[in-house]
Order: structure tokens, then C-alpha cells, then sequence
């Protein structure tokens, strides 16, 4: 029987999930933290993931000890300390500051279709990811990264594409990440053993 399912996410211990959503045959990885976040169908973190305020797309495959949507501390204020903001905390007669708070969860950070982001990598608030993109591990991503482009480095820039020209938009236009599961099963093989374009010429 599958390890995976459509009905509920499968979680390892130890995680930590505070208002996230996810779609069917999604894994969270040991250790995990993930708040104000959403993942799609078939995504899945591996160890010790850290995610907030972030919606991630479809077949994301995100390696342990990523770091994505890191909250912010204020820089233009006379402290960055927690103890202006999580008041309550420190002080019997004081509040949260929730103002701070949405501004946080304001900053979303979106994670493409077929993206991998490798161990390690960071990717900053309000970034976002497009589809089939690869982050190189230990990556810190702070702008937007094109589709099926690979990053890497501190802060990271392109590499490289990981298609040819006018494969990726064939990819996308294809948008093999919204077949039903019993179409991906049927294409298994396929997925297995073809080229990207052959796969194109096979299934446009």
C-alpha cells in the first residue's frame, strides 16, 4: 500500500504546524516548523525545514534544513528586539504587536511548480520562485528567480537554464503537474525514461 494519500499530509515527529494548509501526497520532514503557509499536491520538506508565510505549488521538493520566508526584524526602529513586538511576553500589562505581525504574514513567498531547493538554501520573504527552478544548496535567494532557472550562491544569481530555449515554455504550456494521479501513473515510464523534449513530443 502507498505511504502517501490524498486525504490527510504525512508528518514525521517533532514538527510544528500552525496555520498551514496542504493538498494530497504531501510529506513534512522530521523536525519541521511550518506557519501561515500552504503546500499543494505531491510537495514535500525533508528534516528540519523551516517555512512561513509562504505557498508552495505543486511537486515542490524542498531538502532539509531549507529556510524559506524568514521573518523580518524591524531595522528602522530604535531596537530589533522581540520585546517591542511579543510584548506579552515580557510584560504583564502589554500586548503583541499584531500590526508587526501582519506585516510579516503580508510578505508571502511563493514556490513554483517542480522546483527543488537544495539543502540548506534560504529564500528570503516576498520572493518568488517560478516553476521548474532549481536553488543550489546553501543558496540565499533574495529576488525572484525565472522559471526553470538554476541559482546558487550568496546572495544567488543564474547559472544556467535547465532546458534548452522554448522547452520550458512547452513545459508549462504542457502543465503536466495538473494531471489527475491516475494519468501520472500511466505515465510513469515515460517520466522515467524520456528527455524533457522527448517527453514533450510524447504528451503535447
Amino acid at each position: 500500500m502507498a505511504r502517501l494519500s490524498t486525504d490527510k499530509p504525512f508528518i514525521h515527529t517533532d514538527c510544528d504546524v500552525v496555520d498551514t494548509t496542504f493538498g494530497a501526497f504531501v510529506e513534512i520532514g522530521r523536525g519541521s516548523r511550518l506557519a501561515h503557509s500552504s503546500l499543494d499536491d505531491y510537495s514535500y520538506c525533508d528534516r528540519f525545514a523551516d517555512i512561513a508565510n509562504t505557498s508552495v505549488g505543486k511537486f515542490s521538493n524542498i531538502a532539509a534544513f531549507v529556510r524559506i520566508g524568514a521573518t523580518d526584524h524591524p531595522m528602522e526602529k530604535a531596537s530589533l528586539h522581540h520585546f517591542h513586538y511579543r510584548s506579552a511576553d515580557y510584560f504583564d500589562d502589554a500586548k503583541h504587536d499584531e500590526a508587526w505581525f501582519d506585516h510579516r504574514k503580508s510578505r508571502r513567498t511563493v514556490i513554483g511548480h517542480d522546483t527543488w531547493l537544495g539543502h540548506g538554501a534560504q529564500v528570503r520573504p516576498g520572493v518568488t520562485i517560478g516553476h521548474g527552478a532549481v536553488i543550489a544548496g546553501g543558496a540565499i535567494v533574495t529576488k525572484d528567480v525565472p522559471p526553470y532557472m538554476i541559482v546558487a550562491g550568496l546572495p544567488a544569481v543564474p547559472l544556467r537554464p535547465r532546458y534548452a530555449p522554448g522547452i520550458a515554455d512547452r513545459m508549462m504550456s504542457l502543465a503536466w503537474w495538473d494531471w489527475p494521479h491516475d494519468a501520472l501513473r500511466r505515465a510513469l515510464e515515460d517520466f522515467r525514461t524520456l528527455s524533457a523534449e522527448a517527453f514533450l513530443e510524447r504528451y503535447e
